[in-house]
């Protein structure tokens, strides 16, 4: 039984990877600030759940070497931990920046960082990023410059990732979805379709792919799951 943490769990696209991940065997370790997404899973054994600050590097380290020594072996992570913000280059100023950068990329780092340490020591790991179109689309990004900035440096951490453990068995992989189909985006949006979008079940589908036996051999993957938005 593989033991995968996943950030966000309590948002949209964290219930669905969830469920999925119980639905297949995993073990889950739950990170949010509250969980109330998740009374489906409540009073199964294999799901556990911590509300951590994962942009404190001190906490979020500490919250790794906890779960590392009551599991034995951290298999892999999703991390779902994420935000946007409006602006083009003129409207943004610093102070935004700093806190896309911290919501969107340091709370992927201070998790992957430890956790790299510990699968390189047991020759095995998948670490999941969430991208965004607006990180490699400029058209899309140009209006959402804190944000795509922020989420473009996931891309480079798993290139680094991946040519650090190159010849291991140890994966860094993006998922970048297109809009996710959920009831805010569905209020936000009302004269698009919704069929064009990507569901979270859907998305979860991904990184439970990414994370199993039959995702084994992939390598250094961007995975655009646009569906056709």
């Amino acid at each position: 039984m593989k033991t995968i943490i996943i950030t966000g769990a309590n948002g949209n696209l964290g219930t669905a990877a969830v469920k999925k991940f119980l639905d297949e065997g995993y073990t889950v370790i739950a990170v949010d600030g509250k969980n109330d997404h998740l009374d489906f899973a409540k009073g199964n054994d294999n799901l556990e759940f911590h509300s951590i600050n994962l942009s404190n590097e001190s906490d979020t380290e500490n919250f790794v070497k906890s779960i590392i020594a009551n599991r034995g072996k951290v298999d892999g992570a999703l991390m779902l931990v994420g935000g946007f913000a409006m602006g083009n280059v003129t409207s943004t100023p610093g102070s935004d920046l700093q806190k896309q950068f911290s919501l969107n990329f340091e709370t992927a780092y201070f998790l992957a960082r430890p956790l790299i340490q510990h699968m390189q020591q047991n020759g095995y790991g998948r670490l999941v990023f969430i991208g965004a179109r607006p990180a490699i689309n400029p058209t899309q990004g140009k209006d959402l410059i804190a944000y795509a900035l922020a989420k473009s440096l996931l891309f480079k951490l798993a290139e680094f990732i991946n040519e650090e453990n190159k010849g291991t068995n140890i994966v860094a992989s993006v998922v970048v979805p297109s809009t996710i189909d959920t009831a805010i985006n569905r209020k936000s949006m009302p004269d698009a379709n919704p069929e064009n979008w990507v569901k979270p079940q859907q998305l979860a589908n991904v990184l439970e792919f990414i994370c199993s036996e039959k995702g084994m051999p992939v390598r250094e993957a961007v995975y655009k799951v646009y569906n056709n938005a």
